[in-house]
Formats: C-alpha cells, structure tokens, sequence
C-alpha cells in the first residue's frame, strides 16, 4: 500500500494523439453549464466511477422501443410477446458479454449492490464469506448472516493472493465458503489478481464471486478465462442508466435457495390449503429471483450497451482509455501538491479511475471549485469504501479548511479525497480542462468564496 506523487506512465502524453475523439458518443456531450466567475462551458463529466453517461447508442435503441412497450412473459398480446423475446434475448446478449459457460445463470437486478446481496441471500447454511477491507460497500456488506472474515488491505497483487490463500489454508470447516473480490477499484482504478484469487479459492473449495461494476465498461471480462464462479454489475456504470444489474454465474445455490423477492414471476403454482395456508411452487431458472414486473427498458438498454462496447472492439477501447490515463497522470506529476492514492504501486494497470489528494486543500473544496469555476464534475469524500481511504489516507486528517466531506464522521471532516474518472466518452478536452485547472487552482487558488451548505461545499451567495 501507498499514497504516492503522481509520476507519468511509460509512454508520453506528449507522443500520444491530439484531440482523439471519444470512440462511443454519449448524450450531455454537448451541455453547456453556468460558471459561477459568468459565462457557461461544455460541462467536463468526470464521474464515470459513480454513473456514466447513457451511449447515445443505448438511448436510440431505447427509444426505438419504447413505442413497442409492453408486459414480459405470459402476455398474450403482440407488445407482450414482442417485448419477452427482447427481454431473454438481453439474457443472451449479457451472457455472451460475459463469456459465461453454458449452464451458467443470468439472472437481472436492480444494481451491483442488489446481485450480491442476491447472492448473499443464496448462500447455503454455514458459508463462510472472505473478503478485502478494500472493496466497495456493496461487495463488504450484503454478508451478514454468514460468517465473514475480513482481510486487510494488501500492498501487492502478489500479498493479495498470498493473504487469501493464508486466510483459506486456516479455515477449521468443511463448510462452504465463497469469496468477494473487485476487479478493479472503485477509489484507485487499479486492477485486482482474479485469475490468482480464483485459483486460490478454488485450491481451497471455495467459490469466488467478482465485483465488475468498475471493470466491466473498462475492459473485457470473461467467466471463462478468469475462471470466477459468479459475475456481478450495474448497467447503470455500463452506460446504460436505467436501473439495471446481473448476477451472472452457477444456478446451483440461487435454484436451492428460497426466491430473493416473494411474488409474481418467481412462483410457478400457488394454491391454498385446506387449513387456510398457501402451498407454492416457484420456478427453478432465472425467473426464481425476477419476482415482479421486469425492468425490459433497463435490460434492453444493459444489452445495447454490451453490443456498442463489443462491437467497438476492446483493444481500441482499453488503448485510447490507457492514453487519456496517461494525459491525466503526467498532468498531476506536475504539481508536487498533489498525491496520487495507491494500494499496489503507481506502475500498477488500472482503469480510468484515479483518486488524489491535494496539499492544503480540503478535497471537498476542491472539488466545489472544480465544478464551480471549470464546469467539470468529479467526486469527492470516501467512495463507499470508507475503510480503503481511511487507509490509504493514514487515517491522518489534513488542514480543515472551510468546507467538510459529506460522507466523513464527525470529527473526521478533512479525512476525504477527489475521485476524476473517464471512460469511452470521454473527449480529450475533458481531462485536458482537468488538467489546467488543478494546476490553476494549485498556484493561484479559488476565484471565488465557498461555504458549507447541507453537508457540501458549495460556492457561497
């Protein structure tokens, strides 16, 4: 683990190409913003982390649906029928996506956060649950009914595996046991040992679950060569915002399991008992745990983003993220003022996620001039993954200054950072626009007065 000055990657920004045009267009491309010093300015989003912009893609195709909208299964109109065939065609899509094996399970949920807990749900009685301090609240959460042991932070993908492997070796039961882990942080965009996590899980008996929310719009993933027992994602981080999510991977414990939602969709025969009870059947596949009226918009739109990724080809994506990660890294390497948050090293690969703290600011004022002054939105506070800052961070509060983190306790106001991430919308003008105003901000400072308002930072009226 380590908090370190920003320092260029291998290959020069210099030497990279100029104004290379964001592959896949995404809508608010062209939205223009008020700064608070007058004027308006293309609005710079740099929270792909949090929700990435809808493709423009993904919302022609939803929009070219949604006249057709109608009820999946069991409907008996041309709408209904037209609109089932889409929804389980979404299911093959996203499977293929996944590279899943062919008895794998692709069931839709609501967000990341919903799949595992759906798969928390599922476990079978006494599994035990292994997972990093480092993950996001979705993926360090949801176990509480089962017996989980908590790992410390590893300062190398190397001690990654190591800890796991250490921590599986001394378990005392022959109970089930599953792992959690993310692919790549959501606080430093660093990628995680799958492939050696899974091999350790497995060496030991135990099931690995991947957390692909941030991996997922970065980089291909494949069930099959990362060899995972169950993937997990959001639509909604995919560039499909429409309250979408997958839990995709064995059927096995989620068919044994008591249905996640109780209701319409999930039951097969309901009847009652001649003492007053209901007796109920429900279904064993996918729709076991898709009770209610299902989210067709949200999956076609997850499917037409799965669709425009794959068919912009991942090399050219993962190339040109790589050359804007590059842009962004030598540009803060510039200002000594600014460290970069790192668990495994700054030569670590990572996605478009990048997270800093700046010498003599409070984050969340940065970030309030960031947005105010520049018309660019990054996020700033802990990440829901409060004890990775607080790790990376020391623990050790900096200069309060004048405004607070909203996600901070009491006491720990200061103790928070700024989070700028981008992906395959994102223009080079945007980071380029990031860039100079750090170093603006840095040298010169804010052109404007802030305040605390309801927990934020924001430019004082």
């Amino acid at each position: 683990m380590s908090v370190t000055t920003a320092t260029p990657a291998a290959t020069s920004p210099a030497a990279a190409p100029v104004g290379v045009p964001a592959p896949l267009p995404v809508l608010g491309r062209d939205v223009t913003v008020p700064l608070v010093t007058g004027g308006e300015v293309t609005y710079a989003a740099l929270d792909y982390a949090a929700s990435a912009p809808a493709l423009q893609r993904v919302w022609d195709d939803v929009a070219a649906y949604a006249p057709y909208y109608g009820s999946v299964h069991r409907g008996a109109g041309y709408l209904s029928q037209l609109s089932t065939d889409l929804f389980e065609s979404a299911r093959l899509t996203v499977a293929e996506f996944l590279d899943c094996r062919a008895e794998d399970q692709v069931v839709f949920t609501r967000s990341t956060t919903d799949s595992l807990n759906l798969l928390a749900a599922a476990l079978p009685a006494g599994c035990e649950v292994f997972v990093f301090e480092t993950e996001h609240h979705a993926a360090l959460l949801p176990w509480r009914g089962a017996r989980v042991t908590f790992l410390d932070a590893p300062p190398t993908p190397y001690e990654a595996v190591d800890t796991l492997e250490r921590a599986l070796a001394a378990r005392d039961t022959d109970a089930p046991a599953l792992v959690c882990v993310t692919g790549a942080s959501n606080v430093t965009g660093e990628l995680w040992p799958v492939r050696g996590l899974a091999a350790a899980a497995h060496a030991h008996g135990a099931r690995i679950v991947l957390d692909a929310a941030q991996l997922a719009p970065h980089h291909p993933v494949s069930v099959q060569d990362l060899d995972v027992d169950w993937v997990a994602f959001s639509g909604h981080k995919l560039y499909a915002p429409f309250g979408s999510g997958v839990l995709a991977g064995r059927a096995d414990w989620l068919t044994a399991a008591e249905p996640y939602l109780a209701g319409g969709g999930a039951s097969r025969r309901v009847a009652r008992r001649a003492d007053g009870g209901v007796d109920v059947e429900w279904h064993e596949g996918a729709a076991r745990h898709e009770a209610g009226s299902p989210n067709v918009i949200g999956v076609h739109a997850l499917a037409s983003a799965c669709k425009a990724l794959t068919e912009a080809g991942w090399d050219t994506l993962v190339t040109r993220e790589n050359h804007l990660i590059d842009r962004v890294r030598a540009g803060l390497a510039d200002v000594p003022e600014v460290r970069v948050l790192s668990l495994f090293g700054e030569d670590a690969p990572r996605v478009g996620v990048l997270s800093f703290v700046v010498e003599g600011w409070n984050s969340s004022h940065f970030a309030a001039a960031l947005s105010a002054e520049y018309g660019i939105g990054v996020r700033d506070g802990l990440f829901c993954a409060h004890p990775l800052v607080r790790t990376l961070l020391g623990g050790d509060p900096e200069s309060q200054g004048e405004c607070g983190a909203p996600e901070a306790a009491p006491g720990e106001k200061s103790l928070n950072a700024i989070r700028v991430s981008f992906g395959a919308g994102t223009p080079d003008e945007h980071v380029d626009r990031f860039v100079r105003a750090v170093r603006e901000l840095v040298s010169e400072g804010a052109k404007w007065e802030y305040r605390t308002r309801d927990g934020r930072c924001v430019p004082a009226v």
